[in-house]
């Protein structure tokens, strides 16, 4: 459920968890992993993977640096679509809803966990930017390795991450003949709405 609205007799934020810890256990290879689509505002789409580091009753939440073309857009257009297939469970779910930024603390609390190594190359990396060669970027992480030699590398201003917090969720599982499983949660103010769907 989102937080702070009433929760409904099904909870697909609940179900979601359920299928990517079975997903986790059964060591399906980057299993977080989410194709997140945005849009730039001029009705052109992209779409990128990126990690889902984070989920409770408010949303889905992954990490970024907002100066990349997905924070740009996410800032412009703040809503978002993403979906996550897991092969050999013969599943896959689509979320959609409205994007906000998390706080500077969620922020932090994040970097905080993240290897010293992806901090290093997380500040060296002007995501999205051009790149005149491979060597300018080695060279700005080396630069940031002796400068923080010692100490923690701090979070970049503009590394932050995004929420996404659900008014849809679509529940996929394949079936024989194709005649799948389709199973749609919509918000509705109060709580959630669970409809099936023709495969």
């Amino acid at each position: 459920m989102i937080a702070g609205m009433a929760r409904s007799g099904h909870d697909p934020i609940a179900k979601f968890i359920r299928w990517l810890e079975d997903a986790r256990r059964v060591k399906i290879p980057n299993y977080e992993a989410m194709a997140l689509a945005t849009e730039a505002g001029s009705g052109k789409i992209s779409v990128r993977f990126v990690l889902l580091k984070g989920i409770d009753e408010r949303g889905f939440v992954f990490f970024t640096d907002a100066r990349s073309r997905k924070g740009h857009e996410l800032r412009n257009n703040p809503r978002a679509s993403f979906a996550q297939y897991w092969q050999p469970k013969g599943r896959q779910v689509r979320v959609e809803g409205r994007v906000e930024e998390v706080t500077p603390a969620e922020a932090d609390a994040y970097w905080s966990t993240r290897p010293r190594q992806s901090q290093l190359a997380s500040s060296a990396s002007h995501q999205s930017a051009r790149l005149r060669s491979r060597a300018e970027l080695l060279a700005r992480f080396a630069r940031l390795a002796r400068k923080f030699r010692g100490r923690e590398v701090p979070r970049p201003p503009l590394w932050t991450g995004f929420r996404v917090r659900p008014d849809a969720i679509e529940f996929w599982t394949h079936r024989e003949h194709r005649l799948h499983d389709r199973e749609i949660y919509l918000w509705h103010g109060r709580g959630w709405r669970r409809d099936l769907l023709q495969p």
